[in-house]
């Protein structure tokens, strides 16, 4: 099967901040219950992805172009920010909070798989 991927803008992404438009690459349905997210996203220059929770899934972000800062941590409150580019890999674990903010003047863009923790069924 081939498909063409259309972008769709989305303000506020996750409760962030600005604009940013989402490639579906494989919809939520033909995930078969694996997972819920695999999509390219690109955020514009001040946007971010809001801060929240993996309750029962993790998110690894691969960067493909730009910098971004990625905010990540174990509880609610405790937040670490590392700088982040093309090539490197953000790892969101099960139960961790994780934002990214677009503090540069160009866009960011990166690959976003959000996948279900072992034994767990999302259909």
């Amino acid at each position: 099967m081939i498909r063409e991927v259309t972008g769709i803008e989305v303000e506020g992404l996750a409760g962030g901040k600005g604009k940013a438009t989402r490639y579906e690459i494989v919809p939520k349905e033909e995930l078969n219950g694996h997972g819920r997210l695999y999509a390219r996203i690109v955020l514009a220059p001040g946007s971010s992805v809001g801060w929240h929770q993996h309750v029962r899934d993790t998110e690894p972000y691969y960067i493909l172009r730009g910098e971004g800062d990625f905010i990540e941590g174990k509880t609610e409150d405790e937040r670490k920010v590392t700088r982040v580019h093309a090539g490197q890999v953000c790892v969101i674990e099960v139960g961790q909070w994780h934002s990214l903010e677009n503090n540069s003047d160009g866009e960011l863009e990166f690959i976003a798989l959000i996948y279900n923790e072992p034994g767990y069924d999302n259909r």
